[in-house]
Order: C-alpha cells, then sequence, then structure tokens
C-alpha cells in the first residue's frame, strides 16, 4: 500500500471547510518516511491539535468535518436505518445544513473514497460498522436539550427523550447510565459517595465534552490503524534512511480567535524561531568559524513571545493550567490574572471589555483572542463515570476506545497490563490539552533541530476561493505572516552565497587566463584581485559574497565569452579563406588532369576501332576459305532405349511417435509489469545436490496451500455449486500461458497459488501473457498488486477491472478462459470442493419442516427489532438480531401477497440463496433492536410536535428517503 492511497482517509476526518478554504487542514501531521537503498520501507504518521471543538460547534461559513456529511450521502437508506441516521437538516451539530445536490454527490462519491481506504488500511466489517455507529451516536448525542426543574436539577426534554435512548443504542450503553452521567457527577471521598447535580449549563458542557473525547478518541484510533499498516516491515539491523514532512496550519487571524488559534498560532512562533535560528544565528555562527569579519545583523527575535507562552510557572500556558485545576474558577478570572501578570510586557495588550478578551503581539502582529471557553478546552474532560460506562460498552471498538490511555503528546496508545481497572480519570491526573500540545511541540522541535530542513511556504491569492485572482493585499499579509518579507531583508543584508575554493576556482580560472590553476585558497584570491569587486570575505574553506557579486561575476564571464566569440569569428574565417584557396588550386589541377584523361582516352578508342577492322577483315577470309572445301552427309546418333517402370515400393507402418513438446513462444516473455510467481523450486531441482528434500518441501507447501483453499477460500468461490469458468484451480504459470496460447486478447484466468496462500491473475495481451499477484487483506479483501481498490470477493474483482483497467496499461478483463471440461475444474487438486463447500453452505436446516408456526403477534413484535432484511422466524441456535432474509421478502411483506408472489417467480432460487448468505454474514450494530425502538420514538414525537421549538430544524417523517436539496441558509 502507498501513502497516498490513506489520505482520503485522513482528509475526510481532520479536514473541514472555513471561510478561507473549503478542504482545510484541522490537525497538524508529521509524517517520516523510512528508506533504504533509495526505496521506501515504511512511514509513520504523528498527528496534533485536533481541532475537537469543530464538532460541537461551527462559526458562519463553516462546516463540521467531512466524514459527517460524506456518510450521510453516501450510505444507503437501508444503513441509514441500521444506524439510526436521519434527515442531515435535523442534528444539532450540523447547524441544520447540509448541500445542494451537486455538493451531495460529490460526498457520496468521497464516502465511497473512504470505503475504499478503510479497505486498504485493513479495517474489519464490525469495526467499521461499529465507527459508523459512534459517528452516528455523536451527532444524535448533540440533538439532546435539557431544562431545569423545581429542585434545581435538569432533566432531558420530552422531545429529547428519542434522541436519548437512540444515543445510548448507538453507543452500546444503558439509556438510564447515560443520562446519570449528564445530569450528575458522582465523586467517592474517603469510602463515601457524593453526587452532584449538574445546572443546564454544565450538562451541556459534558454532553458536547462526551462528543468531542469520542470523536478525538475514534480519529487517534484510525491514525494508529494507519501506523500499523505503513510500519517498515525490515529486520530491526538494517539502518532506515528518514526523511520529515510537517504539514500544520499557518498563523490564523479570524473575527473570533479562540483557544484553538491560540495554540495554532504558538505553533508557527515556534517554528518562526526555529526558522529564525536556522537561517541567521546559524548564518552568523558560520561566519564566526570561517573567522571573518562582519556586521551584526539585526532581526524580530521572537523569543520573548514564545516565553510569554511557556514560560514557567508565570506563562499563559501555565496560568491556564493553574486555573483549570480549579472547578470554581472562569475564563473572566483567567482573563483577569493574565491582565494582571503581563500588562507591562510589550507582547501582551489588556482590552477593555465586558467580554473575556485579551491582545498577544505576535510576530506576525497583533492578535485578539476571546477568552470563552478556555478553561472547558484545556481540560477537556468527561464526566468520570463516562470513561468506565463506555469501557463497559457492547460496541468493542467504543470499550476499545476508552481502555487506552493518552500518551503526553496526545496520542492514543494501548492499555497497558499492570495499569488497574478501576483508574480514576478525573482532571486532577489527566494532562490539560495545552500540556498536551506544549509537550508535543517540543518533541517535535528536537527532531526538527538534529535534521536539515527546507521551507515551503503555501500562498493564498484571494479569499473569495476563486481561479486566476491575487488580492495584493491578502498576499502581503501572508508574506508578512510567514516571515518572508523579514527573510528577503537579512538575506540581503548577509552573505548569501558561500562557494568553496574548489568550486569557486573551478568555475571562475578563466577571468585569470592562466592552464593548469591550481584549486587552492591563493588562486581564488588571484582570481578576485584581476577583478573590481569590493565587499567580498575569505575564510578558512569558503569564500563569502553578497547577493550581487553573482552578478558582476557573471557579467565578467560574458564579457571574455563575447571576447571569445570574437576570436573565434576570426579564426574560423582565416580558416574558410586557407580552405577556399586550397580547394581552388585543387580545382584546377583536378580539371588539367580530366583534360589529360580525355584526350588518353580519345588517342584509345581510335585504337581500338583499328584493330577491330583489321580483326572483321581476317574472319572474313576464313570464312572465304572454308566454303571452298566439299559437302558430306550428317551421320545419325544412335537410338535411346525406352525407360522401364519402376516396382512400387511398400513402405512398412509408421509407428506413433511421440509429440514433440512445442517450443515457448516470444509472446509469452516476463515484464517488468508482471507479477511473476517465480518458482525457485523447480529450478533447484535440477541437478543439485539435496533435490529430493526441497522437493518434499515444495510438496508440504503445495498441500498446505490446498487445505488453506478447502478451509478459508472454497464457499467464498462456489458460486451456485460449481466454480466460476474463469477459475482453474492450482495449475503453473506455464499451463495458464499454454491456455491463453489461441485466446483473444483481454482473456483471463485466475489461479491458486503453487507456494504461497493467495491468486494469481494471468491476462492475455497484445504481446505476451501477464501475471498479476492478488494480495488478501488482513481483513478478507482481495487487491491486485499494485491497484488502490479492495474487494470483497473474486467475482466483485473480476466484474470492477472489467469495467476499470489494469495498471499500468489500463487493461480490460474481457473475455474468461473457460475449462476443458463442464463438469468440474480442469485439475485433479480441487476436485469435489465445489461439492463440498455446496453441502456445507447451503444445508438445510434439520426440524424445520417440524416445526410448529410462530405466533403472529410475537413475529410482528420481533420484525420492529430487525434490520431490514432479516428472517422474523425463530431459531434456538442463534439469537434473532443476527438472524437475516434476503431484501425481496422484506419487500413483499410489505407490499402484500399479491406483489410478493410476482417478485418471487421473477427471481431464482439462487439469487435468494446468495442474498440469505450476503445477509447472514454482514455485521451490525450491537444493540440494533434499541436503535430502531428509539428512531419510531424519535419519529412519533415529530409527528405530535411539528413546530420543533426544541429541536433546531424541523424533522422529516420519512427516515428512508429523506430530502437532500436543502441548501445552506
Amino acid at each position: 500500500m502507498h501513502c497516498d492511497q490513506v489520505n482520503p482517509l485522513l482528509e475526510a476526518f481532520g479536514n473541514a471547510q472555513t471561510v478561507m478554504n473549503d478542504n482545510s487542514s484541522r490537525f497538524g501531521k508529521y509524517i517520516q518516511l523510512r528508506f533504504h537503498n533509495s526505496s521506501v520501507k515504511g512511514a509513520k504518521i504523528n498527528e496534533y491539535l485536533l481541532e475537537k471543538s469543530r464538532v460541537v460547534h461551527q462559526d458562519e461559513g463553516e462546516r463540521n468535518f467531512h466524514i459527517f456529511y460524506c456518510m450521510l450521502a453516501g450510505i444507503s437508506p437501508d444503513d441509514k436505518d441500521m444506524y439510526g441516521l436521519l434527515d442531515p437538516t435535523q442534528y444539532r451539530y450540523l447547524n441544520g445544513r447540509y448541500g445542494s445536490e451537486d455538493i451531495v454527490r460529490k460526498w457520496g462519491e468521497k464516502y465511497s473514497e473512504v470505503c475504499n481506504a478503510m479497505d486498504m488500511v485493513g479495517f474489519e466489517e464490525q469495526e467499521k460498522v461499529d465507527m459508523m455507529t459512534i459517528l452516528a451516536g455523536i451527532l444524535s448525542l448533540g440533538n439532546i436539550m435539557f431544562e431545569p426543574t423545581e429542585t434545581d436539577a435538569v432533566r432531558v426534554t420530552d422531545k429529547s427523550m428519542g434522541w436519548l435512548k437512540a444515543t445510548a443504542g448507538q453507543f452500546g450503553v444503558q439509556e438510564e447510565e447515560l443520562l446519570r452521567s449528564l445530569t450528575c457527577t458522582l465523586s467517592v471521598t474517603r469510602g463515601e459517595a457524593i453526587r452532584r447535580l449538574h445546572n443546564q449549563q454544565q450538562a451541556e458542557d459534558a454532553r458536547d465534552s462526551i462528543a468531542k473525547v469520542a470523536y478525538g478518541r475514534v480519529f487517534g484510533w484510525i491514525v494508529s490503524k494507519v501506523n500499523e499498516l505503513l510500519a517498515p516491515n525490515v529486520d530491526f539491523v538494517v539502518e532506515l534512511s528518514e526523511i520529515g514532512i510537517l504539514d500544520i496550519f499557518g498563523f490564523e487571524n479570524f473575527a473570533v480567535n479562540r483557544f484553538e488559534q491560540l495554540c495554532i498560532n504558538l505553533a508557527n512562533e515556534q517554528l518562526q524561531y526555529f526558522f529564525n535560528h536556522h537561517i541567521f544565528l546559524m548564518e552568523q555562527n558560520e561566519y564566526k568559524e570561517e573567522g571573518i569579519e562582519w556586521e551584526s545583523i539585526s532581526f524580530k527575535d521572537n523569543k520573548p513571545i514564545l516565553d510569554l507562552f511557556l514560560t514557567k510557572p508565570i506563562g499563559i500556558l501555565s496560568l491556564l493550567d493553574e486555573q483549570s485545576a480549579f472547578p470554581q474558577a472562569s475564563d473572566r478570572d483567567f482573563v483577569d490574572k493574565l491582565n494582571s501578570k503581563f500588562k507591562s510586557s510589550p507582547h501582551y495588550e489588556v482590552v477593555r471589555s465586558h467580554s473575556p478578551l485579551f491582545t498577544v503581539v505576535h510576530y506576525a502582529g497583533k492578535v485578539q483572542y476571546n477568552g470563552l471557553g478556555f478553561l472547558e478546552k484545556n481540560r477537556d474532560t468527561i464526566p468520570a463515570s463516562i470513561r468506565s460506562l463506555f469501557i463497559n460498552s457492547v460496541t468493542p471498538l467504543l470499550s476499545l476506545l476508552f481502555a487506552a490511555t493518552i500518551s503526553r503528546t496526545g496520542t492514543l496508545m494501548p492499555r497497558k497490563a499492570k495499569q488497574k481497572a478501576d483508574d480514576n480519570f478525573n482532571s486532577t491526573r489527566k494532562q490539560s490539552v495545552g500540556a498536551q500540545f506544549k509537550h508535543s511541540l517540543a518533541v517535535l522541535m528536537e527532531k526538527m533541530f538534529v535534521a536539515s530542513p527546507h521551507f515551503v511556504r503555501c500562498i493564498k491569492p484571494n479569499g473569495s476561493k476563486l481561479p486566476d485572482q491575487v488580492d495584493n493585499k491578502i498576499v502581503m499579509d501572508q508574506l508578512r505572516y510567514n516571515g518572508l518579507l523579514e527573510t528577503i531583508r537579512i538575506r540581503r543584508d548577509g552573505f548569501s552565497w558561500r562557494p568553496s575554493f574548489k568550486e569557486f576556482a573551478q568555475r571562475y580560472n578563466i577571468l585569470l587566463m592562466k592552464p593548469d590553476l591550481p584549486l587552492t585558497k591563493e588562486s581564488c584570491l588571484s582570481i578576485l584581485n584581476t577583478t573590481e569587486i569590493h565587499g567580498w570575505k575569505c575564510g578558512s574553506s569558503r569564500m563569502f559574497f553578497k547577493y550581487w557579486h553573482q552578478e558582476e561575476l557573471a557579467r565578467l564571464l560574458e564579457r571574455l565569452g563575447k571576447a571569445a566569440l570574437v576570436i573565434q569569428k576570426d579564426y574560423r574565417s582565416l580558416r574558410c579563406r586557407r580552405k577556399y584557396l586550397s580547394l581552388l588550386v585543387e580545382v584546377h589541377r583536378q580539371r588539367q588532369a580530366q583534360r589529360e584523361r580525355a584526350e588518353r582516352e580519345a588517342r584509345e578508342e581510335e585504337e581500338e576501332k583499328r584493330q577491330e577492322l583489321e580483326e572483321e577483315m581476317r574472319r572474313r577470309l576464313d570464312m572465304e576459305q572454308e566454303n571452298k572445301r566439299p559437302f558430306s552427309p550428317p551421320v545419325p546418333l544412335p537410338r535411346r532405349k525406352k525407360p522401364q517402370p519402376q516396382p512400387r515400393s511398400i513402405l512398412p507402418t509408421a509407428t506413433h511417435l511421440a509429440p514433440v513438446p512445442r517450443p515457448r513462444s516470444k509472446q509469452f516473455e516476463a515484464t517488468p509489469f508482471d507479477n511473476l510467481e517465480v518458482h525457485i523450486g523447480l529450478a533447484e531441482l535440477v541437478g543439485q545436490v539435496g533435490g529430493e528434500e526441497r522437493a518434499r518441501e515444495r510438496s508440504k507447501k503445495r498441500k498446505n496451500t490446498i487445505r488453506w483453499f478447502k478451509e478459508t477460500q472454497a464457499r467464498k468461490v462456489v458460486h451456485n455449486g460449481a466454480f466460476p469458468c474463469w477459475f482453474h484451480g492450482m495449475i503453473t504459470r506455464r499451463q495458464a500461458e499454454d491456455l491463453m496460447t489461441d485466446k483473444p486478447v483481454g482473456c483471463f484466468l485466475i489461479r491458486v497459488g503453487q507456494s504461497r496462500e493467495g491468486y494469481t491473475l494471468t491476462y492475455k495481451g497484445a504481446n505476451r501473457c501477464r501475471h498479476f499477484m492478488i494480495e488478501m487483506q488482513s481483513n478478507g479483501k482481495y487487491v491486485i498488486l499494485g491497484e488502490d481498490k479492495a474487494h470483497p470477493s473474486l467475482p466483485d474483482l473480476v466484474q470492477h477491472h472489467s469495467q476499470v483497467g489494469i495498471k499500468p496499461f489500463n487493461e480490460l478483463l474481457s473475455t474468461p478462459c473457460g475449462q476443458t471440461c463442464d463438469q468440474n475444474t480442469d485439475y485433479e487438486d480441487l476436485k469435489g470442493l465445489d461439492l463440498l463447500a455446496t453441502a456445507n453452505h447451503g444445508s438445510p436446516k434439520s426440524g424445520e419442516e417440524g416445526e410448529s408456526t410462530p405466533d403472529p403477534v410475537q413475529l410482528e413484535l420481533q420484525r420492529l427489532f430487525l434490520p431490514p432484511g432479516q428472517s422474523p422466524s425463530l431459531e434456538s441456535q442463534r439469537p434473532p438480531v443476527l438472524r437475516r432474509i434476503s431484501d425481496r421478502r422484506h419487500r413483499s411483506e410489505a407490499g402484500g401477497g399479491e406483489a410478493r408472489g410476482g417478485r418471487r417467480g421473477e427471481r431464482g432460487e439462487g439469487e435468494e440463496e446468495e442474498d440469505e448468505t450476503d445477509h447472514k454474514s454482514r455485521s451490525f450494530p450491537r444493540l440494533y433492536p434499541s436503535i430502531r425502538l428509539a428512531m419510531r420514538e424519535i419519529q412519533q414525537i415529530q409527528q405530535h410536535f411539528p413546530d420543533g421549538q426544541d429541536q433546531s430544524p424541523s424533522i422529516s417523517h420519512s427516515t428512508t428517503n429523506p430530502s437532500w436539496r436543502k441548501t445552506d441558509s
């Protein structure tokens, strides 16, 4: 798997729409790429400061995290009913807004990418269901509203009781325990339990804190799963090189700046300090080491601003932790303490206002912060009973997330065995968010100070999110925020170019016009003394130049280059003149020789004519003398014998000769793009010592592969009692290519690996056969090596790549390579497995016919609490929540008996069995009956209270077909 294949997953859970960017990253990440011999061996992702407050609150023009909208747009209506999801406009955490049809369609496509990324990472189906159920529970949790009672306590409003039940079912906890955790706090002092009732504000804070903590732990769990997949699979003795990529938010100054902006700007202050240290201070230290004289360069040092934030015990974060430790402290008390401590600081300004406001003078400018919510966000606590409640949840993922511990940097870590189960989880023992962020920032800086950094600055051209438009003010503000203007000034004041002696002498030795110039310091000084350049410095190992020195040296080289062109021009002119004169003499000589050759040829021609005439006269005299001799008759030739016919030979009967094996064709040669199965055993067995032992080892691997296929794969491959026509069992690479000899381009087959547990796809290309290795994920998905799409089964893989080409040539699977017989596979290894798989998979249940008819009332009650498509029939072997029937039966029961008969006639038995098999293997939330009952109660309440005074938007009466066409206000 490639590192970029996890981007859709991280972006969906960590990015959101802001006023500046529609896909803004709301967390910082540090990616460590591990290399060995110029190839990537693994990676690790560290995440920093996820903006969890966005889950419960978004400012005007902003949205929640992408995953909520993608989930609501991409999940089918049946799955919405399973998870307990209603119309998106009903959820308070989404501000009652959704989007247009085009945006919803894009979110649906994004959800498909997220699901595929989950399959590639290795999520199990039950883990995916649990994660989506937790996200649905977070949305339902936000709709729980509270109202005060006459006894100074709070209670859940009548309209919110359905949402409370839905949240309890989605989180897999008891409704009464969840309500108790929201409305009161239980503490133990000297063995005595003390219960403190919450007021309305405290209950709402407890509700929102649960949502933020749950979402933050889900995100941390996803990052840990990704790191498990990307971990380098090499020996510990192998030394790996590393490249680190830090992607973090830039300086932020909004209309209202909160605790998240303070942490973000603190991170940018720290990075700017590192930038100053690396660019400026390290350069000046190098000047000192080289022993050159230099003038002190003044720059804006932001170390006092960092001290304002990080100094102990009097710093903004230290005072924030101090105030967070007092339960009765308020945000106003925290701001007043800041004003009293830092009113004389030049980097802090007191704001006279009824609201808790204060201003910090950052290196990029003044930023005014609103202190409301600082203490609550820094504590990031949940009710003490919530942790134990969620640890005992019937949802395994939620129990795992809250049983895990949080490291000093805020990373989710597995629970240690030595840790006690009854560990109290309170704010006095838990690190604050500010302390976690400060520690993670220190760890990050340690990594960066020992590295060789390169800086990439991103500039946004305008605030309208439009192309081809540049707003000069916005661009200049960003240049100032990034410190680039200061960097440009310092670069101009210092020595920006520092070549070594060897580099300078090699490049500019032409200025001295001496051959074989030694590459030493003296040669560099001699070169510079011949010029009129001033202001440069000579160190112990290199030269130091200002930025304009390169331009002057370039002009000198250009001057010499022009002089060289003049010399070349004159020299080439002289050479051409000499060559022309020599050619002219040669032409005269050739003409004279040609005239002499013509005269000689004329004399020779006359001599030949005279000799021909003399020869003709001699031949005529000889003919006249021959005619004077007497005539004699011709002598007849002897007669030839007539050829006799040859007797017919009787050939013996030709014996049957064994067919000569045809040579391997060049069209089946392998290419670097093929996924080759290298049969090492066959090569080692020929003419080598120990061949028998290797043969036994190969036979053992073959038997193990057959056992693996029989136990885990046969039922997945068999369809309607037989193997698919493109499945060819355990055959060799050569046998697969022989089958493809006369097949058209696009023909394919899938075969079982002989020495490994997996499959290989053989494809007939235009010039050769290609072999693609099919890899099996830990969650049972199938992936062609090099592709980025996971498939639940081999038929789905074949169906997908019949429409989407296989990389790198985008070749489509068009024609399956059939078997040589119609009854079974061609090869002996897997014979009979199709019948075995069919018998084990589709055997009827014993005693089914003899069972008595269940009570109709009981069936009706049971149907209310079962997911759509599950069977209401009673089985003693399994609980009702795990039994499923086909969608056909569910639709037929809703439509009536007449429609039931028509649909039953349209579909065959094989399709019904396939649906039943698919439904039985499907995962569901643990407390689905409670979720469904809560959804029905919510709908009934909405029907009685259509005005929705306590709910943010009005509620739709349809749960399976919600309105997606509502746009943002």
